[in-house]
C-alpha cells in the first residue's frame, strides 16, 4: 500500500482527508503538522485528533525559529505587503510544504495529501513548492471530490469524526498574523463582530495613554525592541503583544485571489505592522531618493510574487539579493508613538543617516543659498519651452 503524507492541522478539511485518502485512495495516511506558531493549543488539538483517528505515524515539526529567521525576516526586508497587509499565510506556505517534503522523503511516500479548496490561494503555494523540489505525486481530495463544507461535516459525521472544537469561521494563524474569512465575513455588507479577534484590542479598549517602543535594527533585521537585545521569534511575539495592545494591526480588505474571485479577508498583524512601519522609517533615514523609490517598486513585485505562489521564481530570489545589498546601511534605531491604533515614527538615529542637521538648519551659512539660482534657471527648461510656443 501507498504512502502519503498528509499536511494536517486537525481541522475539519484534514480531519475529513484522513478517511478520505484511506477510503477512497486506498492508500496508508501519515500526517505532518508543520508549527510556524499557530499556537500550543492549536498543535495539541492536531496531536490529539491524530490519536483519535490516524491508524499510522503523526509528525510535529517546530520551524518557527526557521520561519522567523528564513522567511519572516525577508518579509521585513522587503516590506512584504499584499493590498496593504503584510504578508503572513503566504509566507508560511513554502517552509510548510518543504518540511512536508522532507516527511515524505524519510518515510518514503508516493505522494503528498492536502486539503484546500479549489477556490483559494494555498492549493498553489503549497503544490508550486511540492512540484519544484520534489518529484511527489500530490493529493487533493477536498477540491478533487468537490465537496463544500456542509458535505464534509455529514462525512465526519457519517465516519464518526468528533472534532476538538467547531470553528464558525476558517482561521489561519501563525507568527506573523492571522487570516481570518468565512460565515458572516463573506457578505463584505456585514460589520466584523468583535467576537473575531484575538491579538488586536479594539480601538475603544486599546490603551488610553500613548506609548513608545524602539526598535533596533541590523541590515534591515530588528535585533532589540525596547532596548532588549533578544532573538527575532521573541522580538515578533512581543511586538504583537505591544501593538495588539493599542489597537494596531486590523486590517479589513476585499481582497482579489489569485484565480480571480474577490474575497473579504479580515487580518490580525500587530507586530508586523510595527516592525514593518519601524523599517520603513529608518530606510527614510539611510536610502537616498532613488533607492527608496526602487524598493517600493522591488517591495511591490517581491509581494506579488510571494503571494502568488512564486517563492520558487529565480526573480524572487534575485530580488531577494538587491535587498539584501541595499539593506546593509539599514541600521539604527526608531522610536515610535503608538496610540489608539495608530503608528507615528517620532525619532530615528543611524551611523548611516543621510540626514544633515547642519546642511538642513535655517542658520547655516557653509551651504550658500545664492548658488541654488543657477539651477533654478535651468530647472524645468523644456516644459519652460513648451508653454512659451
Amino acid at each position: 500500500m501507498d504512502k502519503v503524507v498528509l499536511a494536517f492541522s486537525g481541522g475539519l478539511d484534514t480531519s475529513v482527508c484522513v478517511k478520505l485518502l484511506e477510503e477512497k485512495y486506498n492508500v496508508e495516511v501519515i500526517t505532518a503538522c508543520v508549527d510556524v506558531g499557530q499556537g500550543d493549543e492549536e498543535i495539541k488539538k492536531a496531536e490529539t485528533m491524530a490519536k483519535k483517528i490516524v491508524n499510522g505515524k503523526h509528525y510535529t515539526i517546530d520551524a518557527k525559529e526557521e520561519f522567523a529567521n528564513d522567511y519572516i525576516a525577508r518579509g521585513i526586508k522587503a516590506n512584504a505587503e499584499y493590498e496593504g497587509y503584510p504578508l503572513s499565510t503566504a509566507l508560511a506556505r513554502p517552509l510548510i510544504a518543504k518540511k512536508i517534503i522532507e516527511v515524505a522523503e524519510k518515510e518514503g511516500a508516493t505522494a503528498i495529501a492536502h486539503g484546500c479548496t479549489g477556490k483559494g490561494n494555498d492549493q498553489f503555494r503549497f503544490e508550486a513548492v511540492i512540484l519544484a523540489m520534489s518529484d511527489l505525486d500530490i493529493i487533493a481530495p477536498i477540491r478533487e471530490m468537490n465537496l463544500t463544507r456542509t458535505e464534509e461535516k455529514a462525512y465526519a459525521a457519517e465516519k464518526g469524526i468528533k472534532l476538538n472544537y467547531d470553528k464558525i469561521y476558517s482561521i489561519d494563524e501563525n507568527l506573523w498574523g492571522r487570516a481570518i474569512e468565512g460565515d458572516v465575513l463573506e457578505d463584505p455588507a456585514n460589520e466584523p463582530p468583535e467576537d473575531i479577534y484575538e491579538w488586536t484590542a479594539s480601538w475603544k479598549d486599546a490603551k488610553d495613554e500613548p506609548e513608545k517602543v524602539s526598535i533596533e535594527f541590523e541590515e534591515g533585521i530588528p535585533v532589540a525592541i525596547n532596548g532588549k537585545i533578544m532573538p527575532l521569534l521573541d522580538i515578533i511575539k512581543e511586538a504583537n503583544k505591544i501593538a495588539g495592545e493599542n489597537g494596531i494591526g486590523r486590517v479589513d480588505i476585499i481582497e482579489n485571489r489569485m484565480i480571480g474571485l474577490k474575497s473579504r479577508e479580515i487580518y490580525e498583524v500587530p507586530g508586523a505592522k510595527l516592525l514593518i512601519a519601524a523599517h520603513k522609517a529608518l530606510e527614510e533615514l539611510v536610502l537616498t531618493t532613488d533607492e527608496i523609490r526602487f524598493k517600493e517598486y522591488m517591495s511591490t513585485l517581491y509581494s506579488d510574487l510571494v503571494y502568488r505562489a512564486l517563492w520558487q521564481e529565480p526573480l524572487r530570489e534575485d530580488l531577494d539579493q538587491a535587498i539584501d545589498q541595499m539593506q546593509r546601511r539599514v541600521s539604527g534605531e526608531v522610536e515610535l508613538k503608538l496610540y489608539k491604533s495608530s503608528i507615528t515614527p517620532i525619532t530615528r538615529k543611524s551611523p548611516f543617516s543621510l540626514h544633515s542637521v547642519e546642511q538642513i538648519s535655517f542658520e547655516d551659512k557653509e551651504t550658500d543659498q545664492r548658488e541654488v539660482e543657477g539651477m533654478i534657471k535651468y530647472h524645468g527648461l523644456q516644459a519652460a519651452n513648451y508653454q512659451k510656443l
